[in-house]
């Protein structure tokens, strides 16, 4: 799905699916859809793609009672929109019902998209809540990144084996900016019972 397709087939397809979706999650009682921005695939300037994503929005809300539409951050590779934090906002600007829309901050996306969550963590949090809000941070997802800081590449690692480090999520445990939102564990498999007490650990 591409929410902010430029060819009117794909789109028509991709907004058809995703209110199939998210009327299904509304019946499992679901309250937050997270999804992917959407991508020019170089045929659309940014711009129009973001707004064609707001549009999105607006038509999945229209055709849904409840749920929470969550734009979740991405590492800014290639055509794709979401990697940085001033696109985000845009499009949370040209949805119409803000209450129906929202942001999930993936942490290895955000530092391969040049955020320095190890090194400059208040800095990062700070530009987020400036620029997006904190009443718009709906969920965190949780990943160490095999990728350096700006390599815009989308490679999960276990937390402490990447690039963030431990003390990253150590900062994130004590962080009451993040307290009462979901959390998702999204490291490869294998290791999720000892990360997760690693993690409470760190409280």
């Amino acid at each position: 799905m591409n929410a902010g397709s430029p060819e009117p087939e794909k789109l028509e397809k991709s907004r058809e699916a995703m209110v199939d979706e998210c009327r299904r999650a509304e019946r499992l009682g679901i309250e937050m859809y997270n999804f992917h921005p959407g991508s020019t695939v170089g045929k659309c300037g940014r711009e129009e793609c973001m707004k064609t994503i707001a549009e999105t929005i607006d038509y999945v809300v229209e055709r849904t009672e409840s749920i929470v539409m969550v734009l979740e951050t991405m590492a800014g590779q290639g055509n794709s929109i979401g990697g940085k934090f001033e696109e985000l906002q845009m499009i949370i600007s040209l949805v119409k019902d803000k209450n129906r829309v929202g942001v999930c901050l993936d942490t290895c996306h955000v530092y391969a998209a040049g955020y320095d969550l190890r090194n400059q963590y208040e800095e990062v949090m700070r530009s987020f809540g400036e620029v997006i809000g904190w009443k718009y941070l709906k969920a965190l997802h949780l990943n160490d990144s095999k990728g350096d800081l700006g390599s815009n590449l989308d490679r999960h690692e276990h937390i402490g084996q990447g690039k963030l480090g431990k003390e990253t999520f150590r900062r994130m445990m004590r962080d009451e900016r993040l307290d009462g939102i979901p959390w998702i564990l999204e490291t490869p498999e294998g290791k999720y019972p000892e990360e997760m007490m690693m993690l409470y650990g760190m409280e």
